[in-house]
């Protein structure tokens, strides 16, 4: 066992000069297993290839609402291309994602986010898959989309936003909420709050990195080394060790991620 960082990008650009160096430094850090997550076709291929160089690497396929393509017709094109990505490769891509809206950097494509994260949930039901939610100042039109539309095998609300609402009609709809660096910056001042709404039974750890590194080493580079930062965050809020929210939190991660493509490697191994 050990801490699992429930959602990085080490398919990031960030990382193409170093990478094989930056995964060394998270083994011997304390970090087991991390999950690299695609936001794009592209993305989504390039996070395949490098976990299939890894058996502690596992991905997800998506694309998010920040990468979606201007027109209808070159969205299906992809959409097929991320269900056949994620069916040939059953053993490394744990969930659709990530997906969902995004209505601060992209107001005027409303319609082709929710028809892209509508899409999304149907392939994610199809494999058998959890899905992985991306969701800024769309808290409403999010909820009512998963309300509307059942994801069968739940999922996960990444660097979920501190947002009291979203938080318990998730936790309503069966999701695992994740916390990443934001909950440790100092002007955070509804993080404990946050972090005390969620039971331990849905609760995860991620870094996002390369992006939102926590304290104390903001402003920085992040990489999933940096997860036990977040998992320190929890231990403090929820008055428990950090052995504590590692293990809460590994399980988790196994249950609503990893359980699928587990069970996959272990009856095709037989």
């Amino acid at each position: 066992m050990g801490l699992i960082d429930s959602h990085s990008h080490l398919n990031d650009e960030k990382f193409d000069g170093d990478r094989e160096k930056v995964i060394k430094e998270i083994c011997e850090s304390g970090v087991t297993n991390f999950i690299t997550a695609g936001y794009s076709v592209e993305s989504s291929k390039k996070a395949l290839e490098i976990a299939k160089n890894y058996d502690f690497i596992y991905t997800t396929a998506g694309i998010s609402p920040n990468d979606i393509p201007q027109s209808e017709d070159e969205l299906w094109k992809q959409l097929a291309d991320i269900e056949k990505i994620s069916k040939e490769n059953s053993k490394k891509v744990c969930a659709i994602g990530e997906i969902g809206l995004d209505y601060y950097w992209n107001t005027e494509n409303k319609e082709l986010q929710k028809l892209a994260f509508i899409e999304q949930i149907k392939i994610a039901n199809k494999l058998n898959l959890p899905i992985v939610i991306h969701t800024r100042e769309a808290v409403m039109d999010t909820l009512q989309i998963l309300k509307e539309n059942k994801v069968e095998k739940t999922g996960v609300f990444h660097c979920c936003p501190q947002n009291r609402e979203l938080i318990k009609e998730g936790l309503k709809l069966g999701f695992y909420i994740s916390f990443a660096g934001p909950i440790t910056f100092k002007n955070s001042k509804n993080a404990v709050e946050m972090i005390k709404l969620v039971p331990n039974d849905r609760i995860l750890i991620e870094t996002d990195s390369p992006y939102l590194a926590p304290e104390p080493v903001r402003g920085t580079r992040n990489t999933p080394s940096n997860v036990r930062f977040v998992a320190q965050k929890i231990a403090d809020a929820k008055g428990l060790t950090l052995e504590e929210v590692e293990k809460i939190t590994y399980e988790n991660t196994k249950n609503v991620l990893l359980g699928t493509v587990l069970k996959r490697t272990f009856f095709q191994n037989l």
